[in-house]
Parts: structure tokens; C-alpha cells; sequence
């Protein structure tokens, strides 16, 4: 299994880490931590973590000084350290998000038989034949496009894979299944690894914290951790208002819009800024909603930047063929159906209750996030003005 051991230096997160690298994988954090900082290797670890951070911190696409030597195996297990210590689940996602970003980059240069031996060292039961099979025909406008694939991975295992990802694409029924296999190509079964890595540096946030003060403790009596951890601290500092202000969507520039949006808007652009998953029908509604508010293309493109898969060109791309086509962004109706209308986990009392129409003298539901968005406009312009009016007065 020498392959598998060298493979461990680029995928540290594989199952056998633990075997081949058990001296510094399955020892005490804190006597790990001690080893490592005193050693020969401290300067170098210590610039190559804190350019990742640094890295994820800026929104940058992949870990610039990502390599292949064992001390890409120590990085990956303080980062989880740190990752636990500092307790934070945005910079955390945004931490997991470049790491398996890069990992996916690097699993899809692999050839087929390293991918093999990754798949065999996760206990996954994928199969490669040498043949490959067509598994999708699709024709349009005379343009008839095949999918071809050698893999093919147990439904099993592929929904565990594919448990976190909500896309309809992804459920099971919308897959080519034959005899309890999905037939798969290997940069779409590498995007669910890129899921699995990024879960698993994420799982350092849900693990129990009740001893987590007496831990970091601990921890900062090695000082070289301690330095390293205060300079991220307060990089993360100064980069949050940054980060935040431009996640936070104008309107027109300089003017806060987002008192103004519906809970479905905010919900998935808080969604976003934490650097979660986004689901399809997440992604079209929030594009086409921007779209419909004419925010630049940068801005919008800006919203996507922070999600675990983004690509800038794919995503440049689709901004620019919505704005082509102009798509309306989903009615409330929709947004139900979909079960992306947050009006009771906000308790939005506009959304519940709706508004009562001087015009048609009676109480109206919303039927649009836009009309909603409209709706509140009018009623701070109303607020705004230096004689009270009654809103009642006014035909809504």
C-alpha cells in the first residue's frame, strides 16, 4: 500500500492518515503541538497555516502553497486544531471551503488508478471498468450530447456522499441507476469528496465545547501556537467588517437594502455570507432577485464567491446568460413549493399577515418577494416624510 501512504501527503483526511502516520496522528494535540513548534520545521509551518487563513480570508479560489510533503500532513492537523480552538462558524466555513476547493482541484488531476485507491481507502465501493459505459443521452435542437463514464459507485454510498447536498440534480432519482450502482464521471464523485473534506473540518465546530476553555488553556502555554493564534485572530478582525460589508447587497451604493428585503431573500444571503451550501433553486431565486434589483454583474458574482463550489467563470458565465434572458424571480407561491419561503422561522408579520389594500378595501397577502421589497420602500419613504401620514390613506 505505498501508494496509499504517498497519497496521504496530498489527502491528509484519508482514512490512513492513522495507519501509516499514527506517531503524530493518533498522539495528545498538546504533545503534538509541543513537537512540532519546537522543532526545525516551526517557521515554515507557521507561514504555510497562516497563508491559508490568509488565503480563505480573501476570498482567494485555491491554497497558494499547497504541496505534497509530509508537512501538508501536520498542517491539516493543526488546522483542525485551530479550527476547534477558535470557534467561529463563519471563518470556519471559509476555512473549509478553500481547503476542499483545492482538494477537489488536485483529486480531478489525478489518474484513474490513484483515483482508485483513494475510493478503496474511504471503504467506497466504486467500480471501474475498463469500457465505458453510456449512461445519458441527451438531445436538443438536433445536438445530441452523450455522457460516457468508467465509474460507478453503490447507491449506498453515494447517498451518504450526497446527503449534504440538496440539489435536485443530485437526488438519487435524477441519476443513471442500473443494479444498485449509480454510474458516475470521476470530477462529479470528486465534488462529493470535496463535500466529505469540507463536512469534516466543519465537524470541529459541532464536537462538544464544554472543556474548550481549559483546552485553550492549554494550548497557549505553547507559545508558538499562541502567537500563531493571535495573528489570526486578528487578521480575521480587521478582514470581518470587510468581508461582511460586501456581502452585505446595496442597492445603490452607500444605501442598506437589506432592511428591506423578505426572509427568504435574507435567509439565503445569510446563507451565503457563512459560506454554506446553496441548493439550485437557492442560487437561481438569489441571481434572478439581484438581477431583477439591476445590481451590477461584479456584485452579483461577489454573492456567490463565498459558496464551497464556486468556480468565477462558470459563475460569470450563468450571471450574464440570466441577465441576457431576464428571468423573474420565483412568486411566494413558488417559493413555498419549494420550501424556501421563511416567513415563519422570521416571524414576518408582513409575510404572515400581509397588508390591507385602501384600493380594494380589503387585506392582501403578498404574492411576490418584490412587491414585498416595493411594499417597504414606500412605507419608510412614507416614515421619511416631515408630516406624518396615515398609511391607510394611501392606496397600497
Amino acid at each position: 500500500m505505498s501508494d496509499i501512504y504517498d497519497l496521504v501527503k496530498r489527502y491528509p483526511w484519508l482514512p490512513s492518515l492513522k495507519t501509516y502516520y499514527s506517531n503524530i496522528a493518533l498522539r495528545n494535540p498538546l504533545d503534538f503541538l509541543n513537537e512540532i513548534f519546537s522543532s526545525n520545521k516551526s517557521k515554515d509551518l507557521k507561514n504555510r497555516v497562516l497563508n491559508l487563513f490568509t488565503d480563505a480570508f480573501n476570498n482567494i479560489e485555491q491554497i497558494s502553497d499547497y504541496s505534497f510533503d509530509e508537512t501538508n500532513i501536520n498542517i491539516y492537523l493543526i488546522l483542525r486544531i485551530l479550527l476547534y480552538a477558535l470557534n467561529d462558524k463563519i471563518l470556519s466555513n471559509r476555512v473549509a471551503n478553500i481547503y476542499s476547493k483545492t482538494t477537489y482541484n488536485v483529486l480531478n488531476k489525478e489518474n484513474e488508478y490513484n483515483l482508485d485507491c483513494i475510493y478503496k481507502d474511504l471503504d467506497l465501493e466504486v467500480n471501474y471498468e475498463e469500457k465505458p459505459t453510456v449512461y445519458k443521452k441527451i438531445v436538443l435542437k438536433s445536438q445530441e450530447e452523450i455522457s460516457r463514464t468508467n465509474f460507478k459507485i453503490s447507491f449506498i454510498d453515494y447517498l451518504k456522499l450526497a446527503s449534504k447536498l440538496k440539489d435536485d440534480y443530485r437526488k438519487l432519482v435524477n441519476n443513471a441507476l442500473q443494479h444498485g450502482y449509480v454510474y458516475i464521471k470521476p470530477e462529479s464523485l470528486n465534488r462529493l469528496l470535496q463535500e466529505h473534506v469540507r463536512m469534516k473540518l466543519l465537524a470541529q465546530n459541532i464536537r462538544e465545547s464544554t472543556n474548550l476553555d481549559v483546552f485553550k488553556e492549554k494550548l497557549f502555554e505553547i507559545q508558538e501556537f499562541k502567537e500563531l493564534y493571535d495573528t489570526i485572530v486578528a487578521i480575521w478582525e480587521l478582514k470581518k467588517d470587510e468581508f461582511e460589508y460586501t456581502v452585505d447587497i446595496t442597492f445603490k451604493e452607500g444605501q442598506d437594502m437589506s432592511k428591506v428585503f423578505p426572509p427568504c431573500i435574507k435567509e439565503i444571503l445569510s446563507k451565503a455570507q457563512e459560506g454554506q451550501n446553496l441548493i439550485h433553486t437557492e442560487r437561481l431565486f438569489i441571481l434572478w432577485v439581484l438581477n431583477a434589483l439591476k445590481y451590477p454583474e461584479d456584485k452579483i458574482i461577489n454573492v456567490f464567491s463565498t459558496l464551497p463550489d464556486f468556480d468565477r467563470e462558470k459563475t460569470a458565465y450563468q450571471v450574464k446568460y440570466a441577465i441576457k434572458k431576464g428571468y423573474t424571480p420565483y412568486s411566494c407561491k413558488s417559493l413555498k413549493s419549494y420550501t424556501l419561503c421563511m416567513a415563519n422561522k422570521y416571524k414576518d408579520k408582513l409575510c404572515l399577515n400581509g397588508y390591507f389594500s385602501k384600493k380594494l378595501q380589503e387585506q392582501r397577502q403578498i404574492s411576490h418577494p418584490l412587491f414585498y421589497i416595493q411594499y417597504k420602500q414606500f412605507v419608510a419613504s412614507i416614515k421619511t416624510k416631515p408630516e406624518k401620514t396615515n398609511l391607510n390613506d394611501k392606496d397600497a
